[in-house]
């Protein structure tokens, strides 16, 4: 192993243990808060619920929902309440599921890791990669850049190039503390770094919000899924990051999907994915 690959790997998982830290950290805060929030209200309950509203739809904008108030569902999103951004055959025999937040720094130094792997093995029917996007930054440090950038995502899956602009992102991810993706200009500037992404609907898509309330959905599924952190990746429904003793590494994966897929036909690939 290269002393590059080394560095790279530790690195992603130092970023990993940093950010479960501050998780942890965050979380044990957000208890206390809501301990004493329940005993302020017994004297003011109408003023803690709106404390509790607030707090659950941080990170919102107009424009997010159509006039009956329905959410918006990103073009070919699958799974339940169409939650989930699918990239790869639909009919591969492995199925990788990631839940990801763009503002998290753990999320980047995942996704420079494996990211060659997780198209390689899309590339050619092994994998299907199912995304779930969360906005776990914008609660524990304010701001409502995990939002926008997420719905970005969503628009640029309406245009067929979600997996591109997904890794545009990750590419220029600020840092943690800079909100830069909250500003809808620097996101529309990414996209022209993906051939034939900026066009006017994808440029009103990002303006006007339009998926704001499916992200909102997509990371209340993601509170009440039992998981806690981002990423968190699942390989055929079992979590194979961080929560093991050996290091997830590029290699370790390759194999885990070629014992998983062994004696199975491939997926279907009709096309390059954009």
């Amino acid at each position: 192993m290269s002393e590059k690959n080394r560095d790279r790997k530790r690195s992603a998982r130092e970023a990993l243990q940093e950010q479960r830290a501050k998780e942890k950290n965050q979380a044990r805060r957000k208890r206390t808060l809501v301990v004493a929030g329940a005993v302020a209200g017994v004297l003011v309950i109408g003023a803690v619920i709106g404390v509790v509203v607030a707090d659950n739809d941080s990170g919102g904008s107009s424009g997010d929902t159509d006039s009956a108030g329905a959410v918006s569902t990103p073009k070919g999103a699958t799974g339940k309440d169409g939650l989930v951004i699918p990239v790869g055959a639909a009919d591969a025999p492995s199925t990788l599921t990631i839940y990801e937040d763009f503002r998290c720094p753990a999320c980047d130094a995942f996704e420079k890791a494996f990211t060659p792997t997780i198209h390689s093995l899309e590339n050619d029917g092994q994998l299907r990669t199912e995304y779930h996007l969360v906005t776990l930054i914008d609660g524990n440090l304010g701001g409502s850049g995990s939002l926008t950038a997420a719905n970005a995502a969503a628009c640029a899956q309406d245009q067929g190039k979600f997996r591109a602009y997904h890794d545009v992102l990750y590419s220029n991810q600020p840092d943690e503390q800079d909100d830069k993706f909250a500003d809808k200009n620097t996101l529309l500037d990414l996209a022209g770094q993906v051939q034939g992404l900026k066009t006017p609907a994808f440029t009103a898509c990002v303006n006007n919000g339009t998926h704001n309330s499916w992200v909102k959905k997509s990371d209340q599924a993601f509170n009440s899924s039992g998981f806690n952190s981002t990423p968190t990746v699942l390989l055929n429904g079992k979590n194979i990051y961080g929560s093991q003793s050996a290091a997830l590494t590029p290699d370790s994966l390759k194999q885990m999907v070629k014992q998983a897929n062994k004696g199975k036909q491939p997926g279907k690939v009709t096309a390059t994915p954009s």
